[in-house]
């Protein structure tokens, strides 16, 4: 892997390096025109509540939910969260596509949670990390120094039922490879060796509680939007073994992941793989919502 432009081979980044990674940073698109302007004004039996806002500028970057009004202890409560890499276009996409589509044909029987875009510098910046060379998603832990993942935490932590099921819309690009992967590797002084970007999309369960059967169902429901993506040469994606059809695990709470947030039952990471030569970005968008949707009539039957 070539070195990167920022840092020395070795030495991980001092603040100074760390300074003149986020000054290389630019704005490329509007997380008012691109999000908050689809956030609907008002749904039926729903609020659209402001959660927080990013300290980088908290006019700029207020964050949103979109949260059954009155929540019924006798459904299951279903969070799903998008934008935790603000680069994965589609989570945040889908999750918006999903709330103005979708959400309140399930309103019956889920109380409902969704976070479209929980890191906004990043959708703005098309950045893996926060404006501190932090990465959200592996800051899900006590006192987390990454504002985007403390403040979704002690938001969804403040309801005051448990929740069930938890579904983080994320995507896997070639830019994971080209960009994000070497800048991780210089950051913390060390070496990460590339992998093989799936082709397609696959979820990431949680080691400990996989709930196969329920990632199955999202699969199947999935492949009828976009492909699946095959395992590697060595039966693996991502470099982590496939338990089933596109789906591999990791250990959430152990990788401080937005995906461990939670106690919940039932978790699946979704990745879409938006650099397909076959897939554009409206399949990838629908993709997310048929993953939510799958999942959600998995439970319906269960």
């Amino acid at each position: 892997m070539e070195n990167y432009p920022i840092g020395r081979p070795g030495k991980p980044w001092s603040d100074e390096e760390k300074k003149q990674w986020r000054e290389l940073q630019q704005v490329k698109r509007s997380y008012q025109d691109e999000v908050l302007a689809k956030l609907p004004e008002k749904i039926d039996g729903f609020s659209i509540f402001q959660y927080g806002a990013l300290p980088y500028d908290e006019a700029r970057y207020p964050l949103y939910a979109v949260v059954s009004e009155s929540m019924d202890e006798s459904k299951p409560t279903i969070l799903v969260t998008g934008g935790v890499h603000g680069y994965e276009t589609s989570g945040v996409q889908g999750a918006l596509l999903f709330i103005n589509q979708h959400l309140t044909h399930y309103a019956d029987d889920f109380n409902f949670i969704v976070v479209p875009c929980i890191s906004p510098w990043g959708y703005e910046t098309i950045n893996r990390w926060n404006p501190l060379a932090l990465d959200p998603n592996r800051s899900f832990m006590p006192d987390s120094p990454a504002s985007e993942s403390a403040q979704v935490m002690a938001f969804v932590s403040s309801m005051t039922l448990p929740i069930a099921v938890h579904i983080d819309l994320h995507e896997t690009t070639d830019t994971d490879n080209s960009e994000f992967r070497p800048a991780l590797a210089a950051r913390d002084g060390v070496t990460h060796d590339e992998w093989e970007i799936p082709d397609g999309f696959y979820t990431v369960a949680n080691t400990n509680n996989p709930k196969l059967e329920f990632q199955q169902a999202i699969i199947e429901s999935v492949r009828k939007v976009t492909h699946i993506a095959p395992p590697d040469a060595n039966g693996k994606i991502i470099g982590a073994d496939t338990v089933s059809d596109g789906v591999i695990c990791y250990d959430k709470k152990k990788l401080f992941l937005c995906g461990g947030m939670t106690n919940a039952d039932y978790v699946t990471t979704t990745e879409v793989y938006p650099d397909s030569p076959s897939a554009t970005d409206e399949e990838c968008n629908k993709a997310q919502v048929a993953a939510i949707v799958g999942a959600l009539n998995y439970l319906k039957q269960h």
